[in-house]
């Protein structure tokens, strides 16, 4: 897996206590817009950076036709997606 760190446009539904469970996201490089469908959420848990909580989930789709692992981070205070690791 290599560190990203890049912000993404998300899909994802809540439950009535708050908690996000992410559908899928678009991430756009160099003009290239890519779709990725989330199959299975791994695990999810909570963590601090820099002082910002944040819901860390480790997730699996299919990017380029092939089925990868990767992290999404979910900063609560400014509800904001991340793909963190690829």
């Amino acid at each position: 897996m290599r560190i990203l760190m890049k912000s993404v446009d998300m899909v994802a539904w809540f439950t009535r206590e708050g908690i996000p469970h992410p559908v899928r996201y678009k991430i756009e490089d160099n003009e290239e817009v890519q779709v990725v469908k989330i199959e299975h959420i791994v695990f999810r848990s909570e963590e601090k950076l820099a002082g910002n909580k944040m819901l860390l989930f480790r997730c699996q789709g299919i990017i380029n036709n092939t089925l990868k692992e990767f992290e999404l981070k979910y900063e609560l205070q400014t509800c904001k997606w991340f793909l963190w690791k690829i």
